[in-house]
């Protein structure tokens, strides 16, 4: 009874409570191991890997990586603002190791920016029960710990004294721990850059950083013209019917899966058929969408090219408008990422068209009603961009339906982990049948129509796609990074008589040329002006993938 009242006075007066209680530094060294040890599970596996020899030398970062992490947090220490600082690491924290441990994705400046430009319905792909259930485990449960416990704070010259004096004995382990292993740890990261962008949340946190900091800078930037001088030149051959070119923005499609390009399953069926002219060993220029896009139709080689370059520059489809092109663009993706800014722009999944949309998606035979539309009612040349959701994963199973599900078993969820890789490569395999029946659609809609069009296409994806090799899923890992998977896609084009004659061009050449490969996205820009026959400064014939092959060319 005595102690039940003592207890119940300490409660009402406030002298006691029931919660733990911990002092900030502490705290704050808890949270760096916890981070390190829950939230880094490929970072580490990086490092046991390229450091596998050096055993002593992996023991000692992990002192020094929990001393630097306990020096960063303990920066922020301060009353009020410590308990929400970290829970938004260890949220953070959590959210970033399920796509780096999962799928093996590095999380820099371009996947953020990635992810800023994606839609609803394809972030809504990766927010699976799995991802929901990790969050709640890895981020959720810790930060309610973190809310439970009292910060025990010193007073404010002290606490500074105090804090001050830990973060420089923390760097001071860092510095000792780090010019005792220099040679070895310095090795390691220029051999494998990728060690430095697995550190979880660091480099996330300051990816974001920097990609706002861009973005800032972005949002400044205004436009400047290009080839203002384009005129359309004369058709040869004879030729007096409209020129029309459909340029089919490709997505997430690797060329190693191509039958075209000698996979050994039949993923190109139809286009065996079409006699397209394709093109082995092309590269692209980024690994993502929001990179690959704007980078495909600018003037500015992938050596060059930056995100703020293709702001501040018009590009391809706006020299076609200065010639004179109708020039028109059809997205069934995330959008034209600023290319079509100037132009005609349609969003097909805006329809909601119930035929093929689903969940905010849409397959790609959306296209077909509005395409015949739009050829129909050509009455000069024209260009007309079909922006694809092409193979998009990880729910590959919706981008074909049933009639193209040839390779099976197929992974029938967002969930890969809890698919085998022979699934997931199935559920792929899929996308490119559907996507060879969707290229031999369009080539024959063009076909159709060569009693009163010139017709052509050109196709390129815009990156490829990993499917576990080495661990690794999906794309967007940096390009010094990335695999030959992300960066080895398919290009190929089709033509009609008529066109090939208005362009003066020897198939026979172009074929024995494309057979050479090499090519690359830095060609696409020079390739469509030659396509559509257009004269300008910005335009160069050594990146026109038809040039040597026409006869405007060699005269």
């Amino acid at each position: 009874m005595d102690l039940t009242v003592a207890l119940f006075t300490a409660k009402a007066t406030g002298t006691e409570s029931y919660r733990p209680e911990i002092g900030s530094v502490p705290l704050s060294l808890l949270t760096g191991v916890y981070l390190l040890f829950c939230t880094n599970q490929t970072f580490w596996s990086k490092i046991h890997t390229y450091l596998s020899a050096y055993p002593v030398a992996i023991a000692a970062l992990y002192i020094a990586m929990a001393a630097l992490l306990c020096a960063l947090i303990t920066i922020f220490s301060a009353k009020y603002l410590i308990k929400p600082f970290l829970i938004f690491l260890v949220i953070a924290a959590a959210a970033a190791s399920w796509f780096m441990d999962r799928y093996g994705i590095v999380i820099d400046s371009d996947m953020i920016r990635n992810a800023m430009e994606t839609t609803p319905a394809e972030a809504g792909n990766l927010m699976t029960p799995g991802f929901i259930l990790h969050l709640a485990i890895y981020g959720l449960v810790p930060s309610i710990v973190i809310m439970a416990v009292r910060v025990r704070h010193r007073p404010i010259l002290d606490k500074l004294l105090w804090n001050t004096v830990s973060i420089l004995l923390c760097l001071l382990l860092v510095g000792i721990i780090s010019f005792a292993n220099s040679k070895t740890f310095t090795t390691a990261i220029r051999q494998h850059k990728d060690i430095v962008k697995s550190v979880n949340p660091l480099s996330p946190i300051l990816s974001t950083i920097h990609y706002f900091t861009q973005a800032g800078k972005e949002a400044e930037i205004t436009v400047s013209p290009i080839g203002q001088d384009a005129k359309i030149l004369p058709a040869l051959g004879g030729v007096h019917k409209p020129r029309v070119t459909v340029i089919v923005a490709g997505e997430t499609a690797r060329a190693a899966n191509f039958s075209l390009n000698g996979y050994e399953r039949d993923t190109n069926p139809e286009l065996e058929k079409r006699d397209v002219v394709y093109f082995p060993n092309t590269t692209s220029c980024g690994t993502a969408t929001a990179i690959s896009i704007p980078c495909m139709f600018s003037k500015f080689p992938r050596s060059s090219y930056s995100h703020s370059k293709a702001l501040a520059n018009e590009n391809v489809m706006d020299v076609l408008v200065h010639a004179g092109v109708d020039a028109n663009w059809l997205d069934n993706n995330t959008g034209s990422k600023n290319v079509a800014d100037r132009i005609a722009y349609f969003d097909l999944p805006s329809t909601n068209d119930t035929r093929f949309c689903t969940g905010g998606e849409c397959r790609d035979d959306i296209f077909f009603d509005k395409l015949d539309s739009w050829l129909n009612n050509i009455r000069k040349d024209s260009v007309i961009v079909l922006h694809q959701m092409g193979s998009h994963g990880p729910t590959y199973h919706l981008r074909y339906t049933d009639e193209f599900r040839k390779f099976t078993p197929d992974c029938r969820t967002a969930e890969l982990g809890n698919c085998t890789d022979s699934e997931i490569v199935n559920s792929y395999d899929n996308t490119l049948l559907y996507t060879d029946h969707f290229l031999s659609t369009v080539i024959d809609k063009l076909k159709a129509r060569s009693d009163k069009l010139a017709t052509g296409m050109i196709y390129a994806s815009d990156h490829g796609e990993s499917l576990g090799e080495n661990g690794v899923y999906l794309h967007g890992a940096p390009y010094l990074l990335a695999p030959d998977q992300q960066t080895h896609v398919p290009f190929l084009v089709w033509f009609d008589d008529d066109f090939a004659r208005s362009m003066g061009l020897d198939r026979a050449c172009l074929a024995k040329d494309a057979a050479k490969g090499g090519r690359s996205h830095d060609d696409y820009f020079h390739s469509i002006l030659g396509m559509m026959n257009i004269s300008t400064s910005v335009y160069d014939p050594s990146l026109d993938i038809f040039s040597g092959c026409t006869t405007r060319q060699s005269s």
